[in-house]
């Protein structure tokens, strides 16, 4: 069943951004749950490794800091998955006192109460994946000094389910490694290269053993230099993705509290020929093998053979100490708008069937820069295929991503039967080198010579059909053409791959109507659905899945990160939302 009570509704709310905190803390899973009957469902309890606590001032209130438990649901199943039962989730404090004062954060853990040195909260539903369970405030405890660490168990309890343990620690003080913001400049040419001098303070209570500094750039953006320590991967050019580079970089040393960092050499920020639209970010942290292996999250590197890359201190002078352990300040980011364009070329194809026969068609697009399209911050398609049916023939099979639209191009609530029209998004990002390959079958309803249908690719707005990157709107049309005169009588079923007009733009035969420029959007839904190959290949193979859209970015650091690592820069943005939240 679906579990959707108010209840429930606003855990998940809470449960996002408790996830979000929890992989911008490195978290880590419970231990391996044991072997259960096939039927009983086994749940595992998260959350932070660790976290630091502010040390307890010499007047006013201490700082709290939150750590957010975490459930994970394993079911796949979004609609019949779910757990319809009263549950029961047992703290055990005892490993913290003296070292933290505990709390439950109210508005996402209602029915959550302490006695001495045990916490009992109550809920009923478990829905799948993964979501809040309960958000803890902790504090350093009254007398407890720097240094001072103890653990916190969590275990759980209800009929016909079974829970797997987890454990976090609890330390007072730490390093705070704090990411300054530089003044990039954001405007670019092609070929243009700015120095990125990274500069980092510790504001913590102790010195930090080591830093991780990660980077990550979009297509459009390099850097030229590969130290030999730090390690990169590259988006698989086979997933509909950012096509980002990631590099982890361990930088040895003892960074001390209260003072300031920076590179011993800037690194070299260059806007490539296929820059657009472009992020880079760049974050620190405390170096350990579990940092590591978190933000590698499953992904293959390679390590650099060039020079070490070392961070010195900066001449400015220390940075002042302070006791803001704060986790969500460890990251920068910043947009670049390179001028640059894309071409766009529509493609049909040339097919030819006896009257009651069925044909295959391949139509689509195939960006051929210079530049890579992608829209990485507000997540939307970045264009659409517009696929008017030729006259006399009617489609009996059609790629997922695509939805029937009525002849004008407006919205059509049948979905099942053969329509005039159809409009199919890309997903959020059109790679260099790649499109959109569509194939559709097509049942020959009456034989005609040259009846032929317009394939567009157009901005997904039907009221602003121009692509505002593509200099050449005239190849943005090509033609499905269905028994053309070169075909004889059109005995022969079935269609070229892609060829026909092959992209050229040019139309086989003149079209019969353009995109009716009403004032809606193209009749799809602003998310991608998948079917035909996925805008973000590089091959096109016509079986790849839409991303799903995202609109902010931030980089992935935790154990159960690797499908965020693969979808983009999301996560850390909405912990930094949620820290805003309970400053």
């Amino acid at each position: 069943m679906t579990l959707c009570s108010p209840r429930t509704v606003l855990h998940r709310a809470a449960g996002s951004l408790a996830a979000a905190g929890l992989l911008a803390a490195a978290s880590l899973a419970g231990a391996a749950a044991p072997a259960q009957a096939a039927d009983t469902p086994v749940f595992t309890l998260g959350g932070p490794a660790e976290t630091a606590l502010h040390p307890y001032p010499e007047s006013g209130k201490p700082k709290s800091s939150t750590v957010g438990i975490t459930l994970n649901n394993p079911s796949e199943d979004e609609e019949n998955g779910g757990f319809g039962g009263y549950f029961t989730l047992t703290f055990d404090l005892s490993g913290v006192a003296g070292v933290a004062d505990v709390k439950f954060d109210g508005e996402s853990s209602p029915d959550c109460e302490i006695t001495g040195t045990k916490a009992v909260c109550e809920d009923w539903g478990i829905w799948p994946g993964l979501q809040g369970a309960a958000d803890l405030l902790v504090t350093a405890a009254d007398g407890s000094e720097n240094g001072d660490t103890g653990t916190m168990t969590v275990t759980g309890e209800a009929d016909g389910a079974t829970f797997t343990p987890f454990t976090t620690r609890l330390t007072v003080g730490g390093p705070d490694l704090v990411m300054e913001q530089l003044p990039f400049k954001t405007e670019l040419t092609p070929g243009e290269k700015q120095q990125a001098p990274i500069t980092f303070a510790n504001r913590g209570t102790r010195d930090a053993d080591g830093v991780l500094l990660t980077l990550r750039y979009s297509r459009g953006l390099d850097i030229p230099q590969r130290y030999s320590n730090c390690e990169y991967t590259v988006d698989d050019p086979g997933e509909p993705d950012f096509g980002s580079t990631t590099a982890l970089c361990s930088v040895e040393g003892a960074f001390e509290a209260g003072a300031t960092y920076t590179l011993a050499t800037p690194l070299t920020l260059e806007a490539t020929e296929r820059a657009y639209y472009d992020t880079f970010l760049y974050r620190i942290e405390e170096d350990s093998a579990a940092q590591r292996t978190a933000q590698r999250a499953g992904a293959a590197f390679e390590r650099g053979t060039g020079g070490v890359l070392k961070a010195v201190p900066a001449k400015k002078g220390p940075a002042a100490r302070s006791a803001d352990l704060d986790p969500y300040d460890n990251q920068q980011d910043v947009d670049f708008r390179t001028k640059n364009t894309a071409d766009f070329v529509a493609y049909g194809d040339d097919v030819a069937g006896a009257e009651g026969s069925f044909v295959k068609a391949d139509i689509g697009f195939r960006n051929e820069g210079p530049a890579w399209i992608g829209h990485i911050r507000s997540g939307e398609d970045v264009a659409t295929v517009d696929f008017t049916v030729p006259q006399g023939a009617s489609v009996t099979s059609k790629p997922e991503r695509c939805r029937a639209v009525t002849a004008d191009g407006k919205y059509r609530e049948d979905q099942t039967s053969p329509a005039p029209r159809y409009v199919c998004n890309t997903s959020m990002t059109v790679r260099d080198g790649s499109g959109l390959d569509l194939p559709f079958e097509l049942r020959v309803d009456k034989a005609m010579v040259g009846a032929s249908g317009a394939v567009t690719v157009r901005n997904t707005w039907l009221q602003n059909p121009k692509l505002p990157f593509d200099p050449k709107p005239g190849n943005n049309t090509a033609y499905l053409i269905l028994n053309g005169e070169g075909d004889g009588d059109g005995s022969d079923s079935g269609g070229a791959t892609e060829g026909g007009d092959g992209g050229s733009g040019e139309p086989s035969t003149p079209p019969t109507s353009s995109p009716d420029p009403e004032e809606s959007e193209s009749g799809t839904s602003g998310s991608t659905t998948s079917g035909g190959s996925s805008a973000g290949t590089a091959g096109g193979s016509g079986d790849g899945g839409g991303l799903a859209s995202t609109g902010s970015i931030a980089l992935i650091a935790s154990g159960t990160a690797a499908a965020a690592l693969a979808a983009g820069l999301v996560l850390f943005t909405a912990a930094r939302r949620r820290a805003a939240r309970h400053s």
